[in-house]
């Protein structure tokens, strides 16, 4: 859990933030007296005398497992690649205290305060919070502070050699210039049909092939397993709704759609009085029930001079924009109706919905079904899940529960932990199948809720573990990667010999295709390894081209490389490089100061 700790601390951008705030050893309590890192005399390696003990090594390992960087059964490597680590660790803390570099407590205190792992939501350090991430990730806190200290020295040498670097300003442009150099050439890819004969492949090919490549036949460990599946939507599916229901929703489901609405309205308050404006929308209610047209009466009749031209017309409204009076009116109304006479603070209104905002009756048939369908086994399905959660566990299979529910049992082929298709693939679904109580014990699973609508229960049917498969069963892959790797080998060749013929001058029937002015970026269709190649090549000489070949996946193609341009600047792509390249730089200035610790250094596997 504490990697990104790590990280962080042992990154080139980590930076140590020197605030007010100071915090006591008090902090640690009585635990930092427990768990040190000491002596225990079962030393594992020494570092100019300095030991490095199993428990150390030990607890490296365990930390690296539990934070899921490495898998259990890669423990093995893992240890190695740890001792090599605190070796280097070593090394680089002794190199460092000979330089006098040095870290205080108060620089420790403060540096864990602010980091986000062991804050609140507020920002603060918190005490049980940190406590809590430091045992889950196997550290005391005194050995957190150990651990700290030792990278913030490694930092510190790090940057410090970083900082050292430098680039001279000639090798900046230099760097820039190849950046932004450009390449024509011409191609042409080999085939199988230049050969003139294919290799010959025998057994001794095969089974060497084999031997080298062995970890590629390895099978991992696998499962069969039945399984059921309960399906809310399966269950909607078999619901029947009636067109009565379907119409009902639909019809209460357009009592909230947004609508389009026009409005005849009558002002009061000035030269006229709310009587008078009530009294001259009842006529135009009478108008209407004459059948005189909404509009034309708007035109003639509405005080809304913004809308009276276009027949009263408001456009669609949704709620919450023309208050509570307007909007309840308006939408307690279907399509083509007319409201009473509602007050607002602006005047009186008549209000008609002239469209509704929705899809039709027959354009939201299926979506309303799966809706209404889905409610109707709602409380099936729930019932069915808790079923299912108890006949699950009581049962001594899984075809009687599959019976007893009406549930299809299902098999798998042969899976392993990480399959990839269909439901079994879920999250979840196969750490049931490989846990204790399912592969060990021959339990059925506990019920995995997939989702809202899907319950899944499995057992395992048959169990096999991790073996490489011999080479008489995976002898057609075997043979199909040792044809081709030959072929490749044979088309090198072949490439090797027309390179040589061109260079010589020999007329040459070849089909080039040209590549005008690529840039090392490629932005083109060539492949990495193509373009890679054209500028490995030298610059031609005169009106000359160079040749050469590439291997690009299976094709092996030839180059003819014409012409070599400056090319145009591009300001952001050489800063990018010229970062990267003092990054290189820095990385090999520190790679060079490992190398150099470790030559001098006595170093005792123990």
């Amino acid at each position: 859990m504490l990697q990104s700790i790590r990280d962080r601390s042992r990154s080139w951008g980590a930076k140590i933030i020197i605030g007010a705030v100071v915090v006591t050893m008090a902090l640690f309590g009585v635990e930092s007296l427990v768990g040190l890192i000491g002596n225990s005399g079962d030393e594992v390696a020494k570092v100019n005398g300095e030991p490095i003990t199993r428990q150390q090594l030990e607890l490296e390992v365990q930390r690296a497992i539990r934070s899921g960087q490495v898998p259990p059964d890669q423990e093995r490597a893992l240890r190695a690649e740890m001792l090599d680590m605190l070796i280097t660790d070593r090394l680089l803390i002794q190199y460092a205290e000979e330089g006098g570099l040095h870290v205080s407590e108060q620089q420790l205190d403060q540096l864990i305060v602010t980091l986000p792992e062991f804050q609140d939501q507020q920002g603060r350090f918190d005490r049980d919070l940190f406590r809590n991430r430091l045992a889950s990730a196997g550290f005391t806190p005194l050995s957190f502070r150990r651990q700290l200290s030792v990278d913030v020295k490694r930092q510190q040498v790090q940057q410090g050699l970083a900082a050292s670097d430098f680039t001279l300003e000639e090798e900046r442009e230099r760097l820039a210039a190849l950046q932004r150099q450009t390449r024509s050439f011409r191609h042409h890819a080999l085939v199988e049909e230049d050969l003139a004969s294919l290799p010959e492949i025998d057994e001794q090919d095969l089974q060497a092939y084999y031997d080298a490549h062995e970890a590629e036949y390895r099978r991992p460990e696998q499962v069969k397993v039945n399984y059921v599946v309960l399906d809310r939507q399966e269950m909607a599916n078999e619901a029947e709704v009636s067109e009565d229901a379907l119409r009902e929703a639909w019809q209460t489901g357009s009592a909230g759609a947004d609508r389009r609405v026009s409005h005849i309205m009558a002002t009061f308050g000035g030269e006229r009085s709310r009587e008078e404006a009530l009294a001259r929308l009842e006529q135009v209610q009478s108008r209407l029930a004459e059948g005189e047209d909404f509009a034309d009466l708007a035109a003639e009749v509405s005080d809304d001079d913004s809308t009276s031209d276009t027949g009263g017309d408001l456009g669609v409204i949704s709620r919450g924009f023309f208050g509570e009076a307007f909007e309840n009116a308006a939408f307690s109304l279907g399509q083509g109706e007319v409201s009473d006479i509602v007050e607002t603070d602006n005047g009186l209104h008549l209000i008609k919905v002239t469209e509704l905002d929705r899809p039709s009756f027959e354009e939201s048939r299926d979506q309303l079904r799966r809706e209404l369908a889905i409610d109707q086994v709602d409380d099936a399905f729930n019932e069915r899940a808790q079923r299912l959660i108890d006949d699950s566990f009581a049962a001594d299979d899984l075809a009687s529960v599959a019976d007893e529910l009406g549930l299809v049992l299902q098999q798998s082929d042969w899976l392993g932990r990480d399959a990839t298709d269909g439901v079994l693939s879920e999250p979840g679904v196969m750490e049931q199948a490989f846990s204790g109580d399912v592969l060990e014990e021959g339990y059925n699973s506990e019920v995995i809720e997939l989702d809202e609508d899907r319950r899944l229960v499995l057992r395992v049917a048959e169990h096999r573990d991790a073996t490489t498969l011999p080479l008489a069963e995976v002898r057609n892959g075997v043979e199909a990667a040792v044809r081709e790797a030959k072929i490749r080998e044979a088309l090198v060749e072949l490439a090797a010999e027309r390179v040589q013929g061109l260079r010589a001058g020999e007329p040459l029937e070849i089909d080039w295709q040209q590549a005008e002015s690529v840039s090392r970026q490629g932005g083109t269709s060539l492949s990495d390894a193509l373009v890679q190649a054209a500028f490995r090549l030298p610059h031609p000489q005169g009106e000359a081209p160079v040749y050469g070949h590439a291997v690009d996946g299976e094709r092996v193609v030839l180059i003819a490389l014409d012409r070599v341009q400056a090319g145009e600047s591009n300001v952001q792509v050489e800063a990018f490089v010229a970062n990267m390249a003092e990054r290189l730089r820095a990385q090999s200035a520190i790679q060079g100061l490992l190398d150099k610790l470790r030559d001098e250094a006595k170093i005792e596997r123990l």
